[in-house]
């Protein structure tokens, strides 16, 4: 083999090397993905089926004081619109209101 089908090699390698990188950041990056679009399905859905009202309550209180920090984006503000506005009493995602 001479000099310059090594180098040659390397750098297929070097290439080869660079595009698996990019493919485990894609995998990964889909996984964290995933992993909130499963965790805030858990939470809604624990807003809206929960059998402890209380837990319910807490929840959406938490939410209301900790999402507004959160979302940084208008966008983003309106899609909670559900959770962040104030209801009417008895109309809180279905919730029990505190007495």
């Amino acid at each position: 083999m001479d000099r310059k089908s090594i180098a040659t090699r390397i750098a297929q390698l070097e290439e080869r090397k660079k595009a698996l990188k990019a493919r485990l950041g894609k995998q990964e990056r889909a996984q964290d993905t995933r992993r909130k679009v499963l965790l805030g399905a858990l939470v809604l859905h624990r807003l809206e089926n929960s059998n402890d009202p209380d837990f319910s309550h807490r929840l959406l209180d938490w939410l209301r004081k900790e999402l507004p920090g959160f979302l940084t984006r208008d966008g983003d503000k309106v899609l909670f619109d559900d959770i962040l506005l104030p209801r009417a009493q008895g109309e809180d995602r279905g919730q029990a209101q505190p007495e």
